[in-house]
């Protein structure tokens, strides 16, 4: 009979090109909160995207119609549009809008024939969108895009790895940019992670307690640290474990400090 173990994975994300200075003290619960609610918006964006591009491939849009999409929160649910930036980058022409359902994973699509003209949101949106995969420089492997506002009207982007296994959940290699109010210019550049690994449950193991990384870029967990743990399966809670503390990410995104890694240490040599 197989045995009910705990199993931990071991993720080492550091980079000798980036400094970042190391707290002194483990992050307030208030940050804690903030990058739980970015994590879990981060989440929702990436449940809109794939179920509305699944409907809009269902009606076989035209190869030159859309480029891409831009996805947005609203009192209503997500919307996300499908289309392109026009020639001069001062229009986003919106073919299809896609609007989401009572049920997360439904959206109702609406082709439009003749294409929308939007020089707000969308518009914006999209050109952030741009100007951050131009600096990207990522690995040979597929990549997921997302683009939420921030307080401040400006904008954060996201580059994560993308699944290529419906079984195996990537976590690493991913960076969020500071996007201009208007799209153009990159005001922060920040590197959550730098290696990328494959979360998998190996298959001789029926339970798995928790999952568990090492990170030393910062002294805290990161917004796609919350979004891995949404997103994978099983739904299990994720140790981060940094140079100085210890904090627990729970099944539903929830943030809380543990310990220092000194006292992390000694507990698991007992």
């Amino acid at each position: 009979m197989k045995t009910f173990k705990p199993i931990f994975f071991l993720l080492l994300l550091f980079s000798v090109s980036n400094v970042f200075a190391q707290r002194q003290k483990p992050a307030l619960q208030t940050e804690l909160d903030e990058i739980t609610a970015r994590g879990k918006m981060l989440y929702e964006y990436d449940v809109a995207a794939r179920h509305s591009t699944d409907a809009v491939l269902a009606l076989s849009p035209p190869e030159d119609s859309i480029t891409g999409y831009v996805a947005r929160k609203t009192d209503k649910g997500w919307i996300v549009v499908y289309g392109r930036l026009s020639e001069k980058r001062d229009k986003y022409l919106i073919a299809y809008e896609t609007v989401q359902s009572a049920k997360p994973e439904e959206f109702k699509v609406t082709k439009i024939d003749k294409p929308k003209e939007d020089t707000g949101f969308y518009l914006k949106a999209a050109k952030a969108l741009e100007t951050a995969k131009a600096d990207f420089k990522g690995t040979n492997r597929p990549y997921n895009f997302a683009v939420l506002p921030t307080k401040s009207d400006e904008f954060f982007v996201y580059i994560l790895p993308a699944q290529t296994d419906s079984n195996v959940f990537p976590l690493g290699g991913d960076t969020r940019y500071t996007i201009s109010k208007d799209g153009a210019k990159i005001l922060k550049k920040h590197q959550m992670h730098v290696s990328i690994i494959e979360f998998a449950v190996p298959p001789d193991v029926e339970k798995i307690e928790t999952g568990y990384h090492t990170a030393i870029l910062d002294d805290a967990p990161e917004d796609s640290d919350v979004f891995h743990v949404l997103t994978r399966s099983p739904k299990i809670s994720e140790l981060v474990v940094t140079k100085k503390f210890v904090y627990q990410i729970a099944a539903d995104g929830r943030i809380k400090y543990l310990m220092t890694t000194d006292a992390f240490k000694k507990v698991g040599k007992q």
